[in-house]
């Protein structure tokens, strides 16, 4: 996401729960062997640690010890004492453990939850790109706040009548009314697209605007009959909330927020199959649908190119890239990490958590060998550390890492990978 290299931005997140209940899966002898024999180093670890997991201050006493980023079958017990993971139920304590971590860093995302409002969602343009019709739309993410996005929608997927609810009198008017008289041909599978830093076209890249090879996975999954949507991000281009105004306290959860009212959009639409969604990002799109998909488990697959290494990592832990708006301490970022400078290891979240606690679900990491954001070894130790949990669902193979020999970007092989991910996982075979 080049965040170190990019000036800051300056600007001026539905009505359910997730769809899934939690799945549960048999675990084998060789994690419960692992997680018995990591835990007396583990508990040494833990009591070592200054790191507190359950407040943004750093210096909060009141918390717990935070638990090793890198030793994920581990948990706290109700008394506060360190104790193996040997089930998926143990995994749930340590994974709500994680997101209080993210809570403290990024700000709570439940006072939005309850909140959730109309779409109405807007359609401004339409243009005929030959297999698909590429509209450009807005919906309502919250009160006062209108989300930009593409949706790209295959013809073959559209009524004949071209009637569908993601259209609107001329293309302009508020869509979505008698939704239920309107038809599709059949439903497909959608794929949130999130664009990585532009402050342009910001989410026009993805669809084939701009100037960036290698950044039009929208437009490449619609051909392959996929519906696609690539909302814009926060601060970045046109689309400029008032973060502080709307009460975020980071621009990384209000894009969240954004993402997972783009998902209520698309699961409200007659041509989309609301119960296969996945979710592809380059760059900051990469970590972003990391952050969207430990939310939302209403996606089951997630590609994350150039996206994330470990915090501690994140430039050889150079201080000059922890202070307020300079790298992922930007006002569009998490500008609460800039408390952490100096003490990277108590940040209480790390990518190897997240990685983990997206399990069992597919996670393909693309991480190229010469990247100049994101350390390819460090995302290896990520893997290393998240795969137990992986296993521990029963599905070790569902997590993937790729190492292309390129720099920071997303080259047609890579894509390709992705797409093939995204086809073994999300389509089913027509009958």
């Amino acid at each position: 996401m080049a965040m170190r290299h990019v000036p800051p931005c300056h600007g001026g997140i539905g009505d359910r729960t997730p769809r899934r209940a939690p799945r549960r899966f048999a675990h084998g002898l060789l994690v419960r062997t692992l997680a018995v024999l990591l835990t007396g180093s583990l508990a040494i670890a833990a009591t070592r640690n200054p790191a507190r997991s359950g407040s943004g201050d750093p210096s909060d006493g009141g918390a717990l010890d935070r638990l090793p980023r890198d030793q994920l079958l581990v948990q706290h017990a109700a008394d506060g004492s360190v104790q193996p993971v040997h089930t998926v139920d143990d995994w749930k304590r340590r994974r709500e453990e994680i997101l209080d971590g993210m809570r403290a860093v990024m700000g709570e995302l439940d006072p939005k939850q309850a909140s959730r409002g109309p779409l109405d969602m807007r359609v401004e343009e339409e243009v005929d790109c030959g297999a698909y019709v590429r509209r450009l739309v807005s919906y309502a993410s919250e009160p006062d706040c209108r989300v930009p996005a593409y949706l790209l929608i295959p013809k073959s997927v559209l009524a004949e009548s071209d009637a569908d609810p993601s259209r609107g009198d001329e293309g302009a008017a508020p869509a979505l009314a008698n939704a239920a008289s309107r038809r599709a041909t059949r439903r497909a599978p959608a794929v949130l697209c999130l664009h990585g830093t532009d402050n342009v076209v910001g989410h026009g890249t993805v669809v084939g605007l701009g100037t960036r090879p290698n950044r039009q996975y929208a437009a490449e999954l619609a051909e392959r009959g996929y519906v696609t949507l690539a909302p814009n991000y926060p601060l970045l281009a046109k689309y400029q909330p008032d973060l502080a105004r709307l009460g975020w306290k980071s621009g990384t959860l209000k894009a969240v927020w954004d993402n997972m009212r783009g998902l209520d959009l698309l699961e409200s639409l007659p041509f989309v199959d609301g119960e296969r969604f996945g979710a592809i990002g380059h760059s900051l799109g990469g970590h972003n649908g990391i952050f969207t998909s430990v939310f939302d488990d209403r996606i089951d697959v997630v590609v994350s190119s150039c996206g994330l290494d470990s915090f501690v990592d994140y430039y050889s832990g150079d201080e000059r890239n922890w202070q307020l708006e300079r790298g992922w301490c930007q006002t569009r970022y998490m500008p609460r990490l800039a408390d952490y400078r100096g003490k990277l290891e108590s940040i209480p979240f790390d990518f190897h958590e997240l990685i983990g606690a997206i399990a069992p679900r597919h996670v393909l990491i693309i991480a190229p060998r010469d990247d100049h954001n994101f350390r390819a070894d460090s995302v290896d130790r990520i893997v290393a550390a998240a795969r137990p949990v992986f296993a521990l669902h029963g599905h070790a193979d569902r997590l993937r890492v790729e190492h292309p020999p390129c720099g920071h970007d997303f080259p047609p092989e890579m894509r390709q990978a992705a797409y093939a991910l995204f086809d073994r996982v999300l389509k089913v075979p027509e009958r």
